[in-house]
């Protein structure tokens, strides 16, 4: 009993550390809404956040890791630079960028494009089987799809409203009173490209699902989470800043205060990539890339509550139908996985005893002792 019980806990463990990362990222959203809403580039938000996330997690990692840390070869900093190339500055750029072109919902909608092209993704690079003929390999293809359909159903398809509660707290409007009836706030309707903009969040998504497979190879060769986010971080930080240089020089938006800039920076630097990183990096590790961007979903659902809660936004019905398809989808994957893994420990045990009883007859065999008596007893 002690034994299934640890079983599953370990077991549910890469799914609660998936589903903190989410709720991380949703409260992420938020502050990105707010830091618009206050004018600020988030562009050098993005730099600011991985420079917060270095100094907050390269002591951390220096003093937990440095015993058992191996050496840091050429092969790790390559990873860790093609890591923050990918998952750091060019899915975050292009995100910002598109989101910019379009609107904050319609980028939203695209990043549930993850889980299908790191499943795409993870094929090809021999991290995941299809196995469609099996139960397993049908129940995460179809938990895929039913995640991404319902995520695109709680974005575009809104519905009557079922708001089950009225709160009248609006984080935006009351930023927007205080800069003075809006000055310097974003403006949707100005540098609309759709086309650019879906092939910019496209491209995004492309790049964090690259991101995902590489950090599973990274994790498998040096496998210390603290000092791998800590490096992600430190080469994001010094790309970030580069290309947000190349964009904005105006001091006054590299300018922090006590303000949500300030706010938006230190949780996005702290949580949303020191915290958030070392959950996913465990979670990868552990269960491969496709069951750790099978989550994102959940966090549509998420903003779309936190912002009924905070931003004076309305729930609606898409709202409910998406969350229920999302639900399924989830518990799909995880089943499927979770076969998956009961059928890989089966094998490794039936391997393991074998190898074992070989061992055993050879020395049998030296000691002059009958193989079939052996065989006999054993199977008693």
């Amino acid at each position: 009993m002690a034994a299934a019980a640890a079983g599953a806990c370990a077991n549910a463990g890469p799914v609660v550390g998936i589903v903190m990362f989410q709720v991380i990222f949703a409260g992420l959203n938020i502050f990105y809404k707010l830091a618009m809403a206050d004018g600020m580039d988030l562009r050098v938000l993005i730099a600011y956040r991985y420079f917060f996330a270095s100094i907050s997690l390269a002591p951390v990692a220096y003093f937990i890791e440095r015993r058992n840390r191996t050496k840091v070869t050429w092969k790790v900093l390559g990873l860790s630079f093609l890591s923050s190339l990918c998952g750091g500055s060019m899915a975050q750029n292009l995100y910002i960028a598109g989101m910019k072109l379009t609107s904050a919902t319609f980028a939203s909608a695209t990043t549930n494009l993850l889980p299908a092209i790191t499943f795409i993704l993870a094929l090809l690079f021999r991290f995941e089987r299809l196995a469609i003929t099996t139960f397993s390999g049908q129940a995460k293809v179809a938990g895929t799809l039913l995640g991404v359909g319902g995520a695109m159903l709680l974005t575009f398809y809104k519905g009557v409203d079922i708001t089950p509660w009225h709160s009248r707290v609006d984080l935006i409007a009351t930023i927007t009173q205080r800069k003075g009836g809006g000055g310097g706030g974003p403006h949707p309707a100005e540098g609309t490209n759709y086309a650019m903009g879906s092939l910019l969040c496209v491209g995004s998504s492309c790049f964090y699902a690259l991101w995902l497979i590489v950090q599973a190879k990274l994790s498998s060769i040096f496998p210390f989470y603290y000092s791998n986010t800590a490096l992600m971080c430190i080469m994001t930080t010094l790309q970030s800043t580069a290309f947000a240089l190349c964009f904005d020089r105006d001091a006054a938006q590299w300018r922090l205060g006590l303000n949500i800039r300030l706010l938006s920076v230190a949780y996005a630097g702290v949580f949303g990539s020191a915290v958030a990183l070392v959950l996913l990096a465990l979670c990868v590790q552990r269960r491969g890339p496709l069951f750790a961007s099978v989550f994102s979903p959940l966090m549509l659902l998420m903003v779309a509550v936190l912002s009924s809660l905070l931003l004076g936004e309305k729930l609606h019905l898409g709202t409910a139908l998406g969350a229920v398809l999302i639900v399924m989808g989830l518990y799909a994957v995880i089943w499927g996985k979770g076969r998956e893994a009961a059928a890989a420990s089966e094998v490794a045990a039936n391997g393991e005893r074998h190898t074992g009883t070989g061992k055993e007859e050879e020395a049998g065999r030296q000691n002059g002792t009958a193989v079939r008596d052996y065989r006999v007893s054993n199977a008693v």
